[in-house]
């Protein structure tokens, strides 16, 4: 796939997250311009409200995991990283728990773990734990593992096949965005991605960087 393809599909992605809660606003701003009544004004306005919310905790999570946060500087706060999960998490029935010590990673590194963080988040249709985990070792080598718990977890196999590098051009599609870029990410850090186990309750995804890269 062309570098030009990605991002026309990375694109299509972004917009594809960001249509409902923009348009949630639009709704709701047509509604006020002819409700009188007063209860039905504030429940638009809590509908506006919560949507304007929405909107803001997903393009900060995607300004970090699709962009180029942070400007001219090789690495970012994990403390960023793990607000602007949280925040995109939030209202979802997921329970966040993050556990990475090191205080700053590569924008590669936190790329990685936001985007496998997401994709493990989607396999949770009805909540439950993700538990994002980063450790490095005294041999410039840094393991990534995330962890997906819950009632039912879904998890296709052409997600998996991009997680993992095994996809065909033909099969690409917007929604698989995001497991195409943590491969991306994986491979420019010297490492690589698996899917060390799925069942109805549980999807772990591993990987190993090289972490000078």
């Amino acid at each position: 796939m062309s570098k030009l393809d990605f991002a026309s599909l990375l694109c299509s992605r972004l917009c594809h997250d960001l249509v409902s809660p923009v348009g949630a606003i639009n709704n709701g701003l047509e509604l006020l311009a002819g409700e009188q009544d007063e209860t039905m004004r504030e429940a638009v306005f809590d509908l506006i409200e919560k949507s304007t919310v929405q909107t803001s905790n997903k393009l900060q999570f995607f300004r970090l995991a699709f962009g180029a946060a942070g400007g001219f500087s090789a690495h970012l706060d994990t403390r960023e990283a793990e607000k602007s999960l949280r925040a995109f998490l939030a209202g979802s029935k997921i329970d966040l728990i993050w556990n990475v010590s090191a205080p700053e990673l590569t924008k590669g590194g936190v790329k990685l773990l936001l985007n496998l963080g997401l994709v493990t988040a989607e396999a949770l249709i009805r909540g439950g734990t993700l538990t994002v985990q980063f450790n490095s070792d005294d041999e410039n080598t840094s393991t990534v593992s995330v962890t997906g718990e819950g009632e039912r977890v879904i998890f296709s196999e052409d997600v998996r096949a991009a997680l993992e590098g095994q996809s065909k051009d033909s099969d690409m599609e917007p929604r698989l965005a995001p497991a195409l870029l943590a491969n991306m990410m994986a491979e420019e850090l010297g490492g690589t991605i698996k899917v060390e186990a799925f069942s109805s309750e549980k999807l772990l995804i591993s990987g190993s960087i090289n972490s000078t890269h």
